[in-house]
């Protein structure tokens, strides 16, 4: 049977037995977790949430521990990429737990052949695992200073979940064969201001980072998940001008559903589990309000752009803190679903330019005022408030952009139809032409006011019937004190003066008073009442078919 080399420390024999009969090497001197203690304060990486209180096993702390817990990485190693073979009727595994690793981790372009979990661990150097190959990598409550890990591939899950990595990770490019799991971890910047660089990263299931705390960017530009990416809970903090970015996910693609929502502290408190107190959906079934929550916080942009995903993008219960010209970029996503509900609206601009959305279900608290939702080009299947919308509301929703988009205004009225809603699509429809007034030159802007108090620029029918009435009225009173000489004298009808206005206004009816012959300023007025009748009663008629088809 093979032997460790001679020059190893017995903690480190002691190991190589561990492996070679699949066991977990426990170093602690402690008898396991006790109370859990506070986090660290915001935007310092170094202890991730909820995972303090180990005594002397705490791995965060500064405490110093002994030759008899430390294990050399070239140890590690040789173990992984060189190891002994099995114990007869095991299965090789490093499962250290409690060690202080030194000196220089070095596994890139390895391949690592075996089960692989750290916990409760200090390294003292960063781990480099570029272009490694490996099965299931779990390292899980541990500190290290940074782990490198660009185009490793692995056939089953990577586990970083309650470690605090001040100087950040690097996945870009990487292949993981199941699920990533990043929860409740604390990850500071790198030197170009990244916490989490992962763009190009493919991972075949889910990727959880629930109560993650990320002092940088979080970028996964041109990332594929093929499950659902779970940001839950978290908060993001960009590290100022440096990089402005909170969340870099352009061009991502995600099979399932991305949440950007609050975390349920009953399904973390207390929990040893790195899935909390269950893995996947909630398992809390009352109302909301009635279990608190942890908020999913940025500071800084998020920039979703250019991504497609499969479900849906839930974005409750969050709160997005943006800074002058920051903003939360969802332009050309496409989604059967959007879920935009939260209590509060983000302090900077929301873009969904050329979006393509099936259902959006919204609230009007969760959209910022003062135009700052720009909607060009945003197209949507059908609206499903969670909250009541006024139409007012909405309507000063398509109007939030600085500048005049007509589409917006045409989108909302061809969804409100869909839903029946005809007389608020009308309406908005309206709004529309009263907001183009406003874009106009001078003689535009008059023409428009008289079409608005005329007619309400046809979508009025009730108004332009009350004008034909007043026209009318107005005709008859002048008439009857100024009755025309007949054209034939001859051949004089019954006068009536009614019935004379009536015939002007009404275009295309005969009402047997074409007979009369009105002096110069009666053919004027008679003319008036012609060309206001041929505007005013078509425009009637429109609207009185339109009230018809809708019945």
């Amino acid at each position: 049977m093979e032997q460790a080399p001679d020059d190893w420390t017995d903690t480190e024999r002691g190991l190589w037995d561990a492996f070679r009969h699949g066991e977990v090497y426990d170093l602690r001197a402690g008898d396991g977790p006790v109370e859990l203690l506070l986090p660290a304060p915001a935007g310092h990486a170094v202890r991730p949430e909820g995972d303090g209180g180990h005594g002397p096993d705490d791995p965060f702390t500064a405490e110093d521990w002994g030759p008899e817990r430390t294990v050399r990485a070239e140890v590690i190693a040789r173990l992984l990429l060189h190891g002994p073979e099995a114990a007869p009727g095991k299965v090789t595994a490093l499962k250290l737990t409690g060690a202080r690793i030194t000196g220089e981790f070095t596994l890139a372009g390895g391949r690592i052949g075996c089960y692989v979990e750290f916990q409760l661990c200090r390294f003292e150097r960063k781990l480099l695992l570029s272009e490694a190959t490996a099965g299931t990598l779990r390292i899980v409550s541990c500190a290290l200073p940074r782990l490198e890990a660009s185009r490793l591939a692995s056939e089953g899950d990577v586990h970083l979940a309650r470690c605090g990595i001040p100087d950040g990770i690097r996945l870009t490019d990487a292949r993981i064969g199941t699920d990533l799991l990043l929860n409740q971890s604390a990850v500071g910047p790198d030197a170009y201001g990244r916490a989490v660089s992962a763009d190009g990263i493919a991972i075949n299931q889910d990727c959880e980072a629930e109560r993650l705390d990320l002092l940088g960017e979080l970028s996964l530009r041109s990332a594929r998940i093929g499950g659902r990416l779970s940001l839950r809970g978290g908060t993001l903090r960009a590290v100022g001008a440096h990089n402005p970015n909170a969340v870099n996910a352009a061009r991502m693609t995600v099979g399932h559903t991305l949440y950007l929502s609050g975390s349920e502290d009953a399904n973390w408190t207390g929990s040893r589990s790195v899935y909390g107190s269950g893995y996947g959906e909630s398992t809390f079934t009352g109302a909301y309000a009635a279990t608190t929550h942890t908020p999913f916080r940025s500071w800084g942009r998020i920039r979703l752009s250019d991504g497609r995903f499969d479900n849906a993008v839930l974005i409750t219960a969050a709160e997005f803190h943006l800074g002058e010209d920051e903003e939360l970029a969802l332009s050309r996503i496409q989604t059967p679903e959007l879920r935009f509900t939260c209590d509060t609206p983000p302090t900077g601009a929301v873009s969904l330019n050329r979006a393509r959305i099936g259902n959006l279900v919204d609230a009007p608290s969760a959209w910022p005022t003062a135009h700052h939702v720009s909607l060009t080009g945003f197209t949507y299947e059908s609206l499903r408030p969670a909250r009541p919308f006024p139409l007012e509301r909405r309507i000063a929703w398509v109007d939030s952009g600085p500048e005049f988009r007509p589409e917006a205004y045409e989108q909302l009225a061809a969804a409100l139809r869909r839903d029946g809603a005809d007389e608020d699509a009308r309406t908005v429809l309206y709004a529309k032409q009263r907001r183009r007034r406003r874009t106009l030159p001078l003689p535009g802007r008059i023409w428009g006011h008289l079409q608005d108090a005329a007619i309400g620029y046809g979508y009025r029918p009730g108004r332009a019937a009350a004008w034909l009435v007043l026209a009318w009225a107005l005709g008859t009173a002048y008439f009857a004190a100024h009755e025309p000489a007949p054209v034939k004298a001859d051949e004089k009808v019954l006068w009536n003066p009614a019935l004379y206005a009536a015939g002007k206004v009404l275009p295309l009816v005969d009402l047997g008073q074409n007979g009369w012959n009105p002096d110069r300023p009666g053919q004027w007025v008679a003319t008036a009442l012609v060309l206001t009748g041929w505007v005013l009663a078509t425009t009637t008629v429109a609207g009185v078919t339109r009230l018809l088809q809708r019945g």
